[in-house]
């Protein structure tokens, strides 16, 4: 008997590259581009599905991402974030079916291009202080809320990590196991929720094996890009993946 998946070739021209940005994202650049690939799917699947979907393929990347940069993360930094975005998680599984996702994805995109803008027009000082543990548990605790509700958990947690000024690799390498372990603790109410049905299932076996391409294309580019450029490139990803989630909520 046929798998049940999804058969429309517009889901798939707007899910391939969707998948493949997500790839790069995750080893290479943080979660900045990688959030605007639930977006790019709700072109043609609703946000919920759009996420479920992704639920096998996240899982994937990260373990890659994790054993390309095993030795690389900041171990301190993960025993602060990880209980702070669980807690996010805890509140996204008891508020998901009240909030409308498109609206949640809005407030994200306007708090990012809020980000962006304080950066660009009041740079921090080189001897600046690194943000406060208090917005670190609350823009934390957002990235585990929103990536509950649309796997886009980066751009808050950007902002708190970005102004500590780490190195690409210890950088992506951090958020690479942050996330997994995020994404990991989704299942179970993802499950409770009924979006992990055989039809989102066996359409996301069919993109697992575009999943390392973007893996190793982000891994590659991680190690050999400089410090400058990678955080220009991540404010770049910011900004498209903030336009992205407001303009989709405007129009919904």
């Amino acid at each position: 008997m046929a798998l049940p998946l999804i058969t429309d070739p517009y889901f798939y021209a707007v899910t391939i590259p969707a998948v493949l940005l997500l790839g790069i994202s995750k080893s290479g650049f943080g979660a900045g581009f990688g959030s605007l690939a639930v977006p790019m799917m709700a072109l043609a699947v609703s946000v919920p599905q759009a996420a479920a979907i992704l639920m096998p393929v996240l899982l994937v990347m990260d373990v890659l991402g994790m054993a390309a940069f095993r030795k690389d993360f900041d171990l301190k930094l993960l025993k602060f974030l990880i209980p702070c975005g669980l807690v996010g998680i805890v509140i996204g599984a008891l508020l998901f079916k009240v909030l409308d996702a498109h609206t949640v994805a809005g407030l994200v995109g306007v708090f990012t291009l809020l980000f962006l803008a304080q950066r660009v027009f009041f740079p921090p000082k080189v001897d600046s202080a690194p943000p406060p543990k208090w917005l670190g548990f609350i823009l934390t605790a957002m990235a585990g809320f929103t990536s509950f509700i649309a796997h886009a958990g980066g751009p808050p947690i950007n902002a708190y990590v970005i102004p500590m000024r780490l190195s690409p690799i210890k950088f992506t390498a951090t958020m690479a196991f942050f996330f997994f372990v995020i994404n990991l603790s989704k299942w179970i109410p993802y499950a409770w929720l009924g979006l992990l049905d055989m039809r989102n299932m066996a359409t996301s076996l069919v993109l697992l094996p575009i999943a390392p391409i973007g893996v190793w294309v982000g891994v590659r580019l991680a190690r050999r890009i400089g410090q400058v450029l990678f955080y220009r490139l991540l404010y770049l990803g910011m900004f498209l993946t903030g336009t992205k989630l407001v303009w989709d909520a405007v129009m919904s």
